[in-house]
């Protein structure tokens, strides 16, 4: 059984979760604490020891009588509860190397945004998924898509609530126009020919269409420029891999990007997103 000296250590996810993270920016350490109670399984000894406090000032501080706003405090929390960089700088903090090395104490610019690297999108699927069922905005940026939301068995499309007549979530979705001078290049690239790459993204614009007329809250469309980036978005969560012509998408490694006050991955991404549908032909 751990004691008041051990140290706490949170699992990674934990400190992944969008409640977390949010209580992290607000800077509201008694929610922090309760988090620590349930994903770590500490006690407010425990805690107390480890943020170098009295019991009682973080019973207060559970209990919403106190709050925390010194930053020598801010840090003795930090270490105490061995807070991952990403962690720190949400709260306000440097990154432990920024304390070693000496380097700016804090860059609201630098805020870290991606949380956890996968080797593929098959490393990520069961996170994509979970992810997908709890989101009320679902975007993908794809070629052809039929792996992604086309087929029955693909990523995301059992993730839609179509049993709800597809209501709680708006999805849009871009596809490589198969008319287009970039389909062509792309199907080079991937060994593919021209024609069963645009028959792909037919195929899952017609699947699509299944779930317009289901009820579905869904917008598709075309685009034309060369894929670079393969994207799925659940609200305030990315999930970003990239095209080349020795891989296509769901091969290539997977960042999971989530969004903070200021960084600029998941701003620059969405806004990229946005950008595209404003130049592309809506099909459903």
């Amino acid at each position: 059984m751990p004691t008041a000296l051990d140290p706490i250590e949170l699992p990674a996810w934990a400190w992944e979760r969008a409640d977390v993270r949010q209580a992290l920016r607000a800077r509201d350490i008694g929610a922090v604490f309760r988090y620590v109670q349930q994903y770590a399984g500490a006690s407010q000894a425990r805690i107390a020891a480890a943020a170098g406090m009295t019991q009682a000032r973080v019973n207060e501080i559970i209990n919403g009588r106190r709050e925390v706003g010194r930053l020598d405090v801010y840090e003795r929390i930090a270490d105490g509860l061995h807070m991952p960089d990403d962690a720190r700088h949400l709260l306000g903090l440097a990154a432990s190397r920024e304390k070693r090395t000496g380097g700016a104490a804090f860059d609201l610019a630098a805020f870290p945004e991606v949380v956890r690297v996968y080797a593929a999108q098959n490393s990520a699927a069961k996170e994509i998924q979970q992810q997908a069922r709890e989101a009320q905005e679902l975007d993908v940026l794809a070629v052809r898509g039929l792996g992604l939301i086309g087929l029955n068995d693909s990523l995301l499309r059992a993730c839609l609530p179509r049993e709800q007549g597809g209501k709680g979530i708006r999805v849009r979705v871009l596809l490589l126009d198969p008319d287009s001078d970039a389909l062509t290049r792309r199907a080079a690239e991937i060994g593919e020919s021209a024609e069963s790459l645009a028959s792909g993204v037919r195929l899952t614009e017609a699947r699509l269409r299944e779930l317009l007329a289901d009820g579905c809250d869904i917008e598709v469309y075309r685009y034309r420029m060369l894929p670079t980036w393969r994207l799925i978005r659940t609200d305030a969560t990315l999930f970003v891999s990239a095209f080349d012509a020795g891989w296509e998408g769901h091969e290539s490694v997977t960042y999971k990007v989530m969004e903070t006050p200021h960084g600029p991955l998941f701003r620059g991404f969405r806004r990229m997103f946005d950008a595209v549908i404003d130049g592309a032909q809506r099909t459903v």
